[in-house]
């Protein structure tokens, strides 16, 4: 049995969880989210805590009994608090603009980027060179952030570029003058 997949998750006041049809569901105050559990799972409810249970021994049901333990831990917080990620963007002249329900990203190309807000995503802009994708799905946020810095991956001999905040993009020296053969 793996220690992570044993460890009980508690939920929160107004967090339910329910499995059903292989379909995992928890609700809470900012949503719901499904998850599809495939294998021998199953996911068992006592008061406060959630459990998840594997049915058998096979190694794949036990990889899957630590995965679903973790995507229920997600799932929970999710619910209750949301997920957000920061970018910065660096870069003489760079800017961001929210319009809508997207951004218009001016990152050094003779055009402006549109990036439009998936499903279930929000984008915000504290600053002209900041931006926050936040939600309640972790893999979504954290999807929607790297599209966003993939528009330009931060460049490491000028350091200009999209980086998530606190991101250490470490600097390499340019080219230095040969001076071989000329005296």
């Amino acid at each position: 049995m793996s220690r992570i997949g044993k460890m009980p998750g508690t939920l929160p006041a107004g967090v339910s969880v329910e499995l059903k049809d292989g379909v995992l569901t928890v609700k809470g105050a900012k949503g719901a989210l499904t998850q599809k559990v495939a294998g021998a799972i199953d996911i068992r409810t006592e008061g406060a805590a959630a459990t998840v249970v594997a049915l058998d021994e096979l190694p794949h049901t036990q990889a899957k009994h630590r995965l679903y333990r973790a995507l229920l831990a997600n799932m929970v917080k999710g619910v209750t608090e949301g997920y957000s990620k920061s970018l910065e963007i660096r870069g003489v002249g760079w800017k961001v603009e929210k319009n809508g329900k997207g951004l218009t990203l001016s990152v050094g190309f003779s055009h402006k980027v549109p990036v439009a807000e998936g499903e279930g995503i929000t984008f915000d802009c504290p600053s002209a060179t900041e931006i926050t994708v936040s939600g309640i799905d972790k893999t979504l946020v954290g999807q929607g952030a790297a599209n966003i810095r993939a528009v330009r991956e931060p460049e490491p001999y000028h350091g200009y570029g999209i980086r998530y905040k606190g991101e250490n993009v470490e600097h390499k020296e340019g080219k230095t003058s040969g001076g071989k053969g000329k005296k």
